[in-house]
């Protein structure tokens, strides 16, 4: 956990605008967003956080529930004017004026009245889930919610618990930094970050709902215990004409089963050009003949493992999705492919400690549907699963990739940085690029 002082000058905010890549991040695709759920640990984060964002998608038409987990009843542990009763009461009308400001008047905060500094998995898990099974009935859902790494435990453990909740139910889900534009610098960037950029009119809003948070930006009095907690040095992180959020991963299953039923082929795999080849030169790239053991990792509805099963001699193919799966079995079968036994799992939570001395390893366009976290796991898992003499085949699409925190850039680059990989091969175009690597061998740098 990060240990920070409020009363710290922190991090400037013109180190902030001044970074470049922090100005170049994508923007978030708000178009369609018909049902939002706001989620807040305390009074205040919302605004902060995500207020500008909730305006505007207000005036879009989007339905938004905003629900805060606490009072914020510790916000002055010291304070000689207020109790912590007090303060939850005055902490509860100032949310609710705020979110009246920020939605225009269409929508009241849900409060959970959960203990400030105590938010627990078990408390939460009953509302949140609630409230992401409403959110999901939208057309396109959003939930948005604190970091999961702001280093603020009430942050963190509700951000834990709603991108666990929407992943589960396919809900698009970013989550807002606070404190990290306190405490953070731009070098520690996390892969994922979006922004949605605000209007004069949705600053304005912001800025009339911080205003209603009298008791934290303003003194609670003149007396010691009773300071301002969000000076004018944090409160100038949140006068941008924008607003920051990190990609959540969501969780594969769901996600994938949800595409693989909508088309029949929806990468175009049997149609597309780009694919044939693709998986033609991944197949010629291969330094051996033939590989003993083989793991087929996102291996889809089967089109490459199919390719692949003329180049090993017993294969593993694992995929999320089941639907997926469904037309993977059926494509080995008409082809009457019988090395190759098909599992559902979705990596690297479902690593199956079996998986060793493997042969060959294949990732193919999968890596980016994983948290940078995930796939760094990912990757040292396939890493300890090779034979000496295996090889690990990386093969991503190099265009962005909508929704997710990681490219295919970002996969690669990671896999290059690991000093127990060798690459040799090497192959990349406009489309996509393709690394195969071995493990280095003592005495290497």
């Amino acid at each position: 956990m990060v240990s920070f002082d409020h009363r710290e000058p922190g991090t400037p905010e013109q180190v902030w605008a001044d970074n470049k890549q922090l100005r170049a991040v994508p923007e978030l695709d708000l178009a369609g967003v018909d049902r939002a759920v706001v989620f807040a640990a305390h009074p205040d984060d919302e605004t902060l956080g995500a207020g500008g964002t909730v305006h505007r998608l207000i005036r879009a038409g989007t339905s938004v529930h905003v629900i805060v987990a606490t009072l914020g009843e510790k916000s002055h542990p010291k304070s000689p004017t207020h109790t912590r009763e007090s303060l939850s009461r005055v902490r509860h009308q100032e949310m609710a004026d705020a979110v009246n400001v920020i939605s225009a008047g269409s929508s009241e905060p849900e409060y959970l009245a959960l203990p400030d500094g105590g938010l627990t998995a078990e408390a939460l898990a009953d509302p949140v889930s609630e409230a992401v099974a409403w959110v999901a009935e939208g057309r396109r859902p959003l939930a948005v919610v604190t970091w999961v790494k702001d280093g603020h435990p009430d942050h963190e453990i509700l951000a834990a618990q709603v991108q666990r909740a929407a992943g589960a139910a396919a809900v698009r889900c970013v989550q807002y930094p606070i404190w990290w534009w306190h405490w953070g610098a731009p070098n520690t960037l996390p892969r994922g970050v979006v922004h949605v950029p605000l209007s004069d009119e949705d600053r304005n809003a912001k800025q009339r709902a911080l205003a209603q948070h009298v008791s934290q930006v303003r003194p609670l009095s003149d007396r010691p215990g009773d300071e301002v907690l969000l000076g004018p040095h944090i409160l100038e992180h949140f006068e941008r004409d924008r607003e920051y959020f990190i990609l959540s991963a969501p969780h594969q299953t769901p996600v994938f089963n949800r595409v693989h039923s909508l088309s029949e082929d929806p990468w175009n795999v049997d149609s597309s050009r780009y694919e044939h080849r693709k998986r033609d030169v991944l197949t010629a790239s291969l330094p051996r003949e033939l590989y003993p053991r083989a793991l087929d990792i996102g291996c889809s509805t089967g089109a490459l493992t199919a390719q692949l099963a003329a180049h090993v001699g017993a294969m593993t193919a694992v995929d999320a999705s089941d639907v997926a799966l469904g037309k993977a079995r059926a494509r080995l079968t008409a082809r009457g492919l019988e090395n190759v036994q098909l599992r559902q799992a979705v990596l690297p939570e479902q690593w199956d400690p079996a998986w060793t001395e493997l042969d060959l390893i294949v990732v193919s366009e999968v890596g980016y549907f994983c948290s940078a976290e995930q796939w760094n796991e990912l990757l040292s898992l396939c890493t300890h699963a090779l034979s000496p003499e295996g090889h690990l085949v990386l093969c991503h699409w190099r265009h962005p990739i909508k929704d997710w925190p990681l490219d295919g850039d970002d996969v690669h680059r990671e896999a290059r940085r690991r000093r127990n990989l060798t690459r040799v091969v090497a192959h990349r175009e406009a489309d996509f690029e393709i690394d195969i690597y071995a493990r280095t061998r003592r005495g290497r740098s």
